[in-house]
């Protein structure tokens, strides 16, 4: 693939290897679950990397820290997910903390990339 895609970004690739464990926890949950939890859990962390991938292609940069925007709202839906699987006792609380560690690290890294696009966004206008 030639030139600078959505792919590059290393927030994108954090947030792919994230809902990639989502989805592999969602896999493992009961199956009461199914409609429920799972579904929410898929759609959240499609969600984070959609809206990464989506702002990435727009022209304008409060466009691109809108999608990031969605992006983190997703990202905080999986962190509440992970706290119903702690609460249900659906896996192992070890393994879910850690979940949430690596969910708040990108956390930090989406709220960075908003920060640097609105520095840039700021350059432009001086």
């Amino acid at each position: 693939m030639g030139g600078y895609s959505f792919e590059d970004l290393e927030v994108y690739q954090q947030a792919r290897v994230f809902r990639k464990k989502m989805y592999k926890l969602a896999r493992r949950l009961p199956p009461e679950e199914k409609y429920n939890l799972v579904g929410q859990m898929r759609r959240a962390a499609l969600s984070l990397t959609n809206n990464i991938a989506e702002g990435h292609g727009r022209f304008h940069y409060q466009e691109n820290i809108q999608f990031l925007r969605h992006s983190r709202g997703s990202l905080t839906e999986l962190l509440d997910d992970l706290n119903t699987c702690i609460d249900e006792e659906y896996a192992d609380v070890e393994e879910l903390n850690g979940l949430k560690r690596e969910g708040f690290e990108l956390m930090r890294r989406i709220n960075g990339y908003i920060a640097y696009l609105k520095r840039r966004k700021q350059e432009e206008t001086n």
